[in-house]
């Protein structure tokens, strides 16, 4: 094995513990504050980092595409906010799972928007990844609760975000790919805490929720959820730059076992056997997606 591929492979699986704490730390938030305010404080951090790398070492990209990146922005904060809502709710490891359809989606989207190919192996993984979805929601369509709703739309969300990176890179800097998600992500949770007293249902209650001044000890809390978060991207780059996404994407589904660990320390009970082999199923679909490029 390649000296470079092994370092990439140890980058994403810190990478991967990162984001399952990130998680975790969300989780433990929500339980005082509305899953809006968390998504605040996980970017907020991130904003100034970004603008400090800029300021020390200025961009150099010739740019051309302001919808697409706008709407990378939007729709990665969109679904952020349902991630970071259905963390609250369900468990952690469940809710992993769920933003782990990503990679099930972006296929799809790829191959409609960008025209990449498929082939055999890519559609089975498609496939198996649906039934997984399947299994983890229950069966039954009808009877869809709300946050497996907003756990597929995490989904499809985070599918249609890295779907548009991949057309961005061509023109923009990293940064700035970056930064239009977490910036988007810091003014628009102040947007929608504002609204919050004008509004008095429970439908849109992912998205609106009213500020809450967080107690003391929260604090560290936030602060521990701005660093790891940080750095759980920053090493999940770095990773990416080192080694095949297919090897990386493999490694990155490690993040689903260190969740579920987090997870019952946080007092999540075991996923049951139909939760678990959904849980199974959309890893091998996740595997046979990424794989198929490699």
């Amino acid at each position: 094995m390649e000296d470079s591929t092994k370092r990439g492979m140890q980058y994403m699986l810190f990478a991967s513990l990162l984001f399952a704490f990130m998680g975790a730390l969300a989780k433990d938030l929500s339980t005082n504050m509305s899953s809006v305010e968390v998504v605040f404080f996980r970017n907020v951090f991130g904003v100034f980092i970004i603008l400090y790398s800029i300021y020390k070492k200025p961009l150099q990209q010739k740019g051309g595409k302001l919808f697409l990146l706008i709407f990378r922005g939007l729709i990665g904060f969109l679904s952020l906010l349902m991630f970071f809502y259905i963390i609250s709710k369900i468990s952690l490891a469940e809710a992993m799972t769920f933003s782990k359809t990503s990679t099930i989606f972006t296929a799809v989207f790829a191959y409609f928007f960008v025209k990449e190919k498929l082939g055999y192996q890519g559609w089975l993984g498609i496939f198996v990844g649906f039934i997984g979805i399947l299994f983890i929601t229950g069966f039954d369509g009808s009877q869809l609760e709300k946050t497996d709703w907003l756990g597929i739309l995490t989904g499809v969300g985070a599918g249609l975000a890295y779907t548009s990176i991949r057309d961005l890179r061509k023109y923009y800097d990293a940064r700035t790919i970056v930064l239009s998600f977490m910036g988007l992500g810091t003014i628009g949770p102040i947007i929608l805490m504002g609204m919050a007293p004008y509004y008095s249902g429970d439908t849109f209650d992912f998205m609106i929720a009213p500020f809450i001044m967080p107690k003391q000890d929260e604090w560290i809390i936030i602060l521990l959820l701005g660093i790891v978060a940080t750095f759980a991207q920053i090493y999940m780059t770095k990773a990416y730059s080192c080694a095949k996404a297919g090897i990386i994407g493999t490694i990155s589904y490690s993040n689903i076992v260190f969740s579920i660990i987090l997870g019952i320390i946080l007092g999540d009970s075991f996923p049951g056997i139909w939760i678990l082999l959904g849980i199974i199923l959309i890893v091998i679909s996740g595997l046979l997606v990424s794989s198929k490029k490699d």
